[in-house]
């Protein structure tokens, strides 16, 4: 009777402390709703060789066109080794959370003594099981901090499904923007090589001086360095974005991006609606509640542990040769003589005071962080939005009436050359500040889930052919 007590109470912790590879589903499946709901892409972690094929055949589906920022998200959610790396990291951290809720093994002891005597050999035989009831007594506690580990693994899942998406947003729009660019400094070195060339030819007849045909010959060498450079930032970004989604070679050479960058909105959300939004989602207040949580029940525990942490009963049964056998037990106690366990508590009291400091800095830094990124994307906003409504209408217009103009023969084809490049550095500045805004709403999106990016400002590639454009 009593060892199916035994046997029904240790069936009862083996279900308390749960399986280690179903909680690891259930976060997994967890990870890839929020992924889902919040970036739009589902997070696939490869458990085997059929799934990494899924992935890469998905892969290959989404390349076959050009590349929007959702499909590079896709990509790099379900192809990217270091979004794997974090997927299992996540769930080694769920499988140790199993692994603390469970009591310690029963030890099994067999001892076997023999002595030699006159007319043959005794024996004395020990068997004990021992089991620690340490571990019984705070099996509820340790079962809710593991229920906070595993909130912990998920979490940390869903942190990376949220930096990987971010980062690669970021490096499609910056690719993207790259490539642009880069056609329209080929049209500004196109029309630096004419007005040079035609330079040249008026200089050997004697119609330009040597003043006027070096200022035509530099803004084609300016061109010239110009184009190198946007050629340099376009190979850079476009393998920025290909490390981001985790292309093997063969993969990458399938990289077609779209001509331009999407159009920025008509209009942006109010400050006090991202606000709203942002601290009930973000990652980090959530991990930072579900910690002091957790370090509060291990308070708890210590103040029962911090006494006596070793409490082991053992059943014993003795067998000699020639005398019966012997049956009982034993109890294991540790006495806190030297160590009262005051360090411990301390130390326990100490670490949950500065988890609850941690909450309260995390969410001042919520606060800030989304005010300063909606700031961000505000300017950024007004920025693009001027270019696309004064700024580029404006340059045509002047285009069309210089044009006008010079088939009237009342401007000279350097005139006409320089308001070409003028326009086109216009347009490149144009492009530039909508790189800005995507990449400002792509980081406010990251820190309202609570993954803070960064994005730099004015990072105009195009200044110099405006020096130019000017003479």
């Amino acid at each position: 009777m009593i060892q199916m007590r035994l046997l029904l109470l240790f069936v009862v912790i083996s279900i308390l402390s749960g399986c280690a590879a179903t909680a690891i589903e259930k976060n997994a499946a967890w990870v890839d709703s929020y992924a889902n709901a919040n970036v739009g892409s589902s997070a696939l972690w490869h458990k085997n060789s059929q799934e990494r094929t899924a992935a890469r055949q998905l892969a290959d589906t989404l390349l076959a066109t050009p590349l929007s920022a959702n499909d590079a998200v896709k990509i790099a959610l379900s192809q990217s080794a270091a979004f794997q790396v974090m997927l299992s990291n996540s769930a080694a951290m769920s499988a140790m959370a199993t692994q603390s809720a469970r009591p310690s093994n029963p030890i099994f002891t067999f001892e076997r003594l023999a002595r030699r005597e006159d007319g043959g050999i005794d024996l004395d035989i020990g068997r004990m099981l021992s089991i620690s009831l340490i571990d019984f007594i705070t099996l509820p506690t340790r079962i809710k901090v593991a229920e906070r580990k595993q909130e912990e693994a998920r979490i940390s899942g869903a942190a990376a499904v949220v930096e990987t998406a971010a980062n690669t947003r970021q490096a499609w729009v910056r690719a993207v923007s790259a490539a642009q660019a880069e056609r329209y400094y080929m049209q500004v070195m196109e029309a630096a090589e004419a007005s040079a060339e035609l330079a040249r030819r008026m200089y050997q007849v004697g119609n330009f001086s040597r003043l006027q045909r070096a200022r035509q010959q530099a803004f084609y060498a300016d061109a010239a360095t110009q184009l190198t450079r946007a050629t340099q930032a376009a190979v850079a970004t476009r393998e920025a974005l290909v490390r981001a989604m985790g292309l093997d070679s063969e993969l990458a050479k399938k990289l077609i991006f779209p001509e331009r960058l999407p159009d920025i909105p008509k209009t942006i959300r109010s400050e006090q609606e991202i606000a709203q939004a942002a601290i009930s989602q973000r990652l980090d207040v959530q991990m930072a509640v579900n910690q002091l949580g957790m370090l509060g029940t291990k308070y708890g525990m210590t103040k029962i542990t911090s006494y006596a942490n070793a409490f082991h009963v053992a059943g014993i049964r003795n067998s000699e040769t020639g005398k019966p056998r012997q049956r009982g037990y034993e109890l294991e106690l540790s006495i806190p003589i030297f160590d009262w366990g005051d360090a411990q508590r301390g130390q326990a009291h100490a670490e949950y005071f500065a988890a609850l400091n941690r909450l309260i800095q995390i969410g001042i830094e919520a606060d800030s962080m989304t005010r300063e990124q909606y700031a961000a994307l505000k300017a950024t906003f007004e920025i693009a939005n001027h270019y696309r409504t004064e700024v580029v209408p404006l340059r045509k217009v002047i285009a069309e009436e210089m044009l006008l103009k010079y088939n009237g023969m009342l401007v000279g084809v350097f005139d006409l050359l320089a308001e070409t490049r003028a326009q086109i550095s216009s347009v490149i500045l144009a492009i530039d500040a909508e790189r800005d805004y995507w990449l400002a709403d792509a980081a406010l999106k990251a820190t309202m889930l609570g993954k803070p990016m960064g994005m730099s400002m004015m990072q105009s590639r195009a200044a110099p052919m405006n020096e130019a454009a000017g003479h």
